[in-house]
């Protein structure tokens, strides 16, 4: 896939090949089932982002010259729903890591950026302008317990209750194994493009305590389209995680996400460009198991608070 974002900036995903340069550019050697070696050469100089999945070899002038061209290379997953590593190359613009750095250490701008956040997710939600993060995370939370209930009845399955325990992880039911399955190849994909973008996904705002801060507040963003239908649609699957994966990958060839994450990052960094028709993007204010103990939510009053829990008024 090759498409085309704001900033100019695209991505490439490869799989079971090999990379190398020769003397006409880098390129990727693909071998036919008839035992031929064919050429695709790769758009050095148009691409800002290279993922690189299972079965592909790169050898170190192709790497050299990627990063002569200012392009980012990120190892993942198949169907890139994993980040592994990122090599940045040292053209790559500090631009929106310094709008992230800028808008994370200031706590009214923080704030505000965990409002836009909900409001990404319930466009429908009204939010009063002195709302409070523990007022937020209670809305949140309400929401969430009504969309659990509306799916569960969609499908039938009765009340639903959201669980998290890597120590009883062959214990729990199939939408929970399914749900923890597809949240974490959507983290994969949300890490790859936080990469690509040069912002550090160590600084969240919503939570913190883990290097993956930012990753968790950003597909937060799609979970309630993507990864939720998806879990509870496989209520009575006997493999749900694989089958989560599977379906997962599929899924994105058809929602091209990786684009709308960029643009959706951009936007709550520079909230000026929302509001400003024809204004100069430039010229802005500038199976993996988690443990959940390893996260924490920020709070601008009490600090750090536990990550889990349903913020919901008498929720649990």
């Amino acid at each position: 896939m090759l498409p085309r974002v704001a900033d100019s900036l695209s991505f490439l995903y490869l799989d079971m090949v090999r990379v190398v340069q020769d003397d006409t550019g880098v390129c990727a050697q693909v071998q036919t089932p008839d035992h031929r070696t064919d050429l695709v050469y790769i758009p050095t100089a148009a691409l800002s982002c290279l993922l690189l999945g299972p079965g592909v070899s790169i050898t170190t002038p192709a790497l050299t010259t990627l990063a002569r061209h200012g392009t980012s290379v990120v190892c993942v997953g198949a169907g890139g729903v994993r980040a592994y590593a990122g090599i940045l190359p040292d053209s790559l613009t500090t631009h929106w890591l310094e709008q992230q750095v800028a808008t994370w250490a200031d706590p009214a701008r923080r704030l505000d950026v965990a409002k836009r956040m909900y409001g990404m997710r319930f466009q429908d939600d009204e939010l009063p302008e002195t709302v409070t993060l523990d007022q937020l995370r209670g809305m949140e939370g309400q929401r969430m317990k009504a969309l659990y209930k509306i799916l569960a009845q969609q499908h039938g399955i009765g009340r639903f209750r959201r669980n998290y325990h890597p120590d009883q992880w062959h214990t729990q039911d199939p939408v929970n194994l399914a749900l923890s399955a597809a949240n974490t190849c959507l983290y994969g994909i949300v890490h790859a493009a936080l990469l690509a973008l040069g912002v550090s996904p160590a600084l969240g705002f919503v939570h913190a305590g883990t290097q993956h801060a930012f990753v968790y507040d950003i597909a937060d963003l799609y979970k309630a389209e993507t990864t939720l239908p998806l879990a509870f649609a496989l209520h009575q699957s006997t493999n749900p995680e694989q089958e989560a994966r599977r379906r997962f990958r599929e899924d994105l060839r058809l929602l091209r996400l990786l684009p709308r994450i960029v643009q959706d990052v951009q936007a709550l960094l520079t909230p000026a460009r929302t509001d400003a028709p024809g204004a100069d993007p430039d010229n802005g204010d500038r199976s993996e198991r988690r443990d959940v103990e390893m996260v924490h939510l920020w709070d601008p009053k009490t600090g750090a608070l536990p990550a889990g829990v349903n913020y919901a008024s008498g929720g649990t």
